[in-house]
């Protein structure tokens, strides 16, 4: 949800307890203030484990009750996925958690010694003081349909890396070793390159062979598709490679490996991705997203995996700036600086809109129109670009009323926008 900055500071009243927490991998360090600052007891380590975060609790009560709070907020600085467990447990108590920006911390522990130090006792200060003056943000934390999917999101994008590095190895394999493979087949990924990379990769090992015998080998698992010609072209590329033949037992024992192991990712990779797909199918107005041509499964489950629940938001605002595709302008005086994005937010959400509207550009026929009127228009068109970061927004606008009003997507309805002459703003 949104919290403007006085209704912020409004919930730091003379009956807050503010606390702020350093959040570590074994320890935490907290410090406990009132709304002006100024601080009630002193620095409180404990452990990150269960009995560590009852006697955080314990102390915090303790505090309020001597102090006359009747409400405690613990504030934190987000450390990498160390603070989950804490979150929890606090949350789970009933107590009000709060998440400081990292960069305000790094900008603002100069403000009481006059020093850019980091200490496991400052840092609790200024959180806590961020969190006083209302700079703060509430986490959200998934549940759910929700929780399972951004779990499943995750753990498909760490697969898709794992598979980039091995196809990258192999295909520097390739480079060294068989230059000229991909001159016969136009992907090594193919059912039939496979076979022949996992069988006799070797150019000199393909060379000892004839064209039938290479058909025959390819035949044992694929039936059609493949030819004795391109047996016969296999065989001319391998007499006359460049390739490196030094090495070759290693080489061939190195290819072996690489090939297994690629296989087995691929497995995993689509059975992650086949529980992704059954998982975001629950999730209501996933259906209606899919109903515009050019978006994916993977794109759908992407979305909502960094959104969550959608309906938690009261405009579609709100998801471009947690995406930083909210507009900044750089500007003093009669100096007026070039617009650009933000880049705030979710970074992973930001990609995966500007790698899902490339496809939704060149297939749906009304994005298409859209983008083409954004770069032609007669006043102030837009780069390439600058449409593209714009079509982002308009996806996310379009989402955002499908699921929230229970829409169906018109395109007939979108395509009255290039009609109206209003002022679109332009981002870099």
């Amino acid at each position: 949800m949104k919290y403007n900055q006085n209704f912020k500071i409004s919930q730091i009243t003379d009956n807050t307890l503010v606390i702020g927490v350093d959040i570590a991998k074994k320890k935490h360090y907290a410090r406990a203030f009132d709304y002006r600052g100024i601080e009630l007891d002193k620095v409180f380590t404990f452990k990150a484990t269960s009995s560590g975060f009852e006697s955080f609790i314990q102390w915090s009560e303790d505090i309020a009750k001597r102090h006359g709070k009747k409400k405690i907020t613990v504030g934190i600085e987000p450390t990498g996925h160390y603070w989950y467990t804490f979150g929890q447990a606090v949350m789970d108590k009933g107590l009000m958690l709060v998440q400081v920006n990292p960069y305000h911390v790094k900008r603002s522990k100069e403000l009481d010694d006059n020093t850019p130090s980091k200490s496991d006792y400052k840092d609790p200060k200024t959180i806590a003081f961020l969190v006083k003056d209302g700079r703060y943000q509430i986490p959200y934390m998934p549940e759910g349909k929700y929780a399972d999917l951004r779990k499943a999101n995750n753990l498909r994008e760490e697969w898709v890396q794992k598979i980039i590095i091995v196809k990258n190895k192999i295909t520097r394999w390739l480079d060294i070793h068989f230059p000229e493979f991909l001159n016969v087949f136009s992907s090594w990924e193919g059912k039939t390159a496979l076979m022949t990379l996992e069988k006799i990769a070797l150019p000199e090992e393909i060379a000892q062979q004839t064209a039938k015998q290479i058909l025959c080998l390819w035949r044992q698992e694929v039936k059609r598709g493949v030819g004795i010609k391109k047996a016969e072209k296999l065989l001319i590329e391998a007499k006359s490679s460049v390739g490196i033949r030094e090495g070759a037992q290693i080489a061939e024992y190195e290819i072996k490996l690489l090939i297994r192991e690629y296989m087995e990712i691929r497995k995993v990779l689509d059975d992650i991705e086949s529980v992704l797909e059954k998982t975001v199918l629950t999730i209501p107005g996933a259906d209606h997203f899919l109903e515009i041509k050019g978006v994916g499964i993977k794109t759908v489950a992407g979305f909502f995996a960094e959104v969550g629940d959608i309906r938690r938001f009261t405009s579609a605002k709100q998801i471009i700036k947690l995406a930083g595709l909210n507009l900044r302008q750089n500007s003093s005086g009669q100096h007026k600086g070039k617009t650009t994005i933000t880049k705030r937010g979710r970074s992973r959400l930001r990609a995966m809109l500007f790698r899902a509207i490339l496809p939704i550009t060149a297939t749906n026929e009304v994005f298409n129109k859209l983008h083409h009127y954004n770069i032609s228009q007669k006043e102030k068109p837009m780069k390439k670009m600058q449409s593209l970061i714009s079509l982002c927004c308009r996806l996310i606008r379009i989402v955002y009323s499908l699921i929230t009003k229970g829409q169906r997507f018109d395109p007939e309805r979108l395509l009255k926008d290039i009609h109206r002459n209003h002022e679109v703003p332009v981002a870099a």
